[in-house]
Parts: structure tokens; C-alpha cells; sequence
């Protein structure tokens, strides 16, 4: 049992580094693609996160809320996209 939250910790805190270096491309992108770049890898490392989360604890519905939240995190990318771009909706 002590191995699993080692395990778990260090998968954890490699995704906090993750974290940390996509909320410094967020603050520091000279351009806004490159913010929406970051804001979207930011979204992906905690889908990551929850279904690791989920597998880790043999929780499914944490895994099935990772799945709307990517989903919606794909739509709300495609929006900011669209609006960068100078498109309609």
C-alpha cells in the first residue's frame, strides 16, 4: 500500500510541474493564441489528473466527469478560437 501513494505522489507532482509551467505560458504568451494554447493544456493535465484520480481510487464517476469536462474544455477551445480568429458564432 505505501508504494501505490508513492507511486501516486510522484505521478502527482509531475502534474503539478505540468501545471505550473502551462500557468506560466498563460501569464507570460506574448500573443493570445499562445494564452489559449496554455489555458487549453492547463484543462487537459486536470482531465489527466481526475481520471488518474478516479483509476487511483477505483472511483468511476470522477472518470465520467473527466469526460464532460473535456468535452466541454474541446467546445469552449473551439469558441475562443473562433473569436481570435474574427468569425461569426
Amino acid at each position: 500500500m505505501i508504494e501505490f501513494y508513492n507511486t501516486l505522489l510522484v505521478v502527482l507532482s509531475l502534474l503539478l510541474i505540468c501545471i505550473l509551467m502551462a500557468i506560466i505560458r498563460i501569464i507570460l504568451g506574448p500573443t493570445a493564441p499562445d494564452r489559449v494554447v496554455g489555458l487549453d493544456t492547463l484543462n487537459t493535465i486536470v482531465v489527466v489528473g481526475m481520471v488518474i484520480f478516479g483509476a487511483a481510487y477505483n472511483l468511476v464517476i470522477i472518470v465520467d466527469v473527466a469526460i464532460v469536462y473535456a468535452l466541454l474544455s474541446f467546445v469552449s477551445t473551439l469558441f475562443i478560437a473562433k473569436y481570435l480568429e474574427g468569425g461569426r458564432f
